[in-house]
C-alpha cells in the first residue's frame, strides 16, 4: 500500500533547520493560536501586512488554479480561496503537519481549498496557473531556497505566473534598518542571505520568465511576479 503524502513527513522528518531554528514559530501547538492572529501578523510587518497580502491576491484570478507555497499566518489563505472562487482551486503545501491541519481547519467552508504535507525542496507533481510564495524564502537556509524558487517556478504553467513577497534590504536611512538587523540576527538567521541576492537569480529556470519587481516601506519588501513566457 503506497503511503499518502501526510504520512511520507512525521513531525520527525520534519527538516533540522526549521526543527532548531522555528520550533517556536511554527511547530508549538502552544505558540500557533496566538501567532495566527491578524493584529499579530500585522505587527509583525509594521502594520503592512494588509497592504502585502492584498497586492499578492490581487495577481490571481478566478478559476484558476493557484499553489500556495507554505502555510501563512492570518487571514491570507482565505483573502486567496476568496479570490480564485468556486470555479478555481487553491492548494496549500506546506513541511509541518501542524501548520497544514491549522490551514484546514480554515478551509471547512471554503471547498476550493485544499492543503497537504509535503516539502517544497522536492520537485512538484503538478502544474498551476500561478504559484504564491508570501513570505517563506527568508526563513529556509540558501541552498533549500534554491531549491524551492526552483521548483515552484517548474510548477507554473505558460502564461501563468510566480508571485514571491518577501523582505529587501531597506533604503540606507530607513528609520527601521538597525532594527531588523536585530531582528534577522535573534529570529531569522537565514534572512540576510536573501537581502541581497535577487530571486530572479536563484534558479535557472528563471531564465524562462519575464520579472518585474516593487519594493514597498522604504525598500523593507520586495513584491515580484514572474511570468513564465508562452
Amino acid at each position: 500500500m503506497s503511503k499518502s503524502p501526510d504520512a511520507a513527513l512525521r513531525p520527525s522528518a520534519l527538516p533540522d533547520y526549521l526543527r532548531r531554528t522555528y520550533t517556536w514559530a511554527y511547530l508549538s501547538p502552544r505558540t500557533l493560536p496566538w501567532l495566527d492572529r491578524a493584529p499579530v501578523v500585522s505587527a509583525i510587518l509594521w502594520g503592512n501586512a494588509g497592504r502585502l497580502m492584498r497586492w499578492a491576491v490581487g495577481q490571481f484570478v478566478a478559476g484558476e488554479r493557484v499553489l500556495q507555497a507554505a502555510c501563512v499566518y492570518g487571514d491570507f489563505s482565505l483573502m486567496l480561496a476568496r479570490q480564485v472562487g468556486v470555479e478555481g482551486q487553491l492548494e496549500v503545501v506546506d513541511v509541518a503537519p501542524i501548520q497544514v491541519a491549522n490551514v484546514r481547519r480554515k478551509f471547512a467552508e471554503f471547498p476550493q481549498g485544499s492543503a497537504h504535507v509535503a516539502d517544497l525542496v522536492k520537485p512538484l507533481d503538478s502544474q498551476y496557473d500561478g504559484v504564491c510564495c508570501f513570505f517563506l524564502l527568508h526563513e529556509v537556509p540558501d541552498a533549500e531556497r534554491r531549491q524551492i524558487v526552483a521548483n515552484l517556478l517548474a510548477a507554473v504553467r505558460p502564461g501563468g505566473r510566480a508571485v514571491f513577497v518577501d523582505y529587501h534590504r531597506p533604503h540606507r536611512l530607513h528609520p527601521l534598518a538597525p532594527v531588523m538587523k536585530l531582528v534577522f540576527r535573534w529570529l531569522e538567521p537565514y534572512a540576510p542571505s536573501l537581502l541581497d541576492t535577487p530571486i530572479s537569480t536563484l534558479a535557472e529556470e528563471a531564465s524562462a520568465f519575464e520579472w518585474r519587481k516593487e519594493t514597498r516601506f522604504g525598500g523593507l519588501y520586495q513584491l515580484l511576479v514572474a511570468t513564465r513566457r508562452p
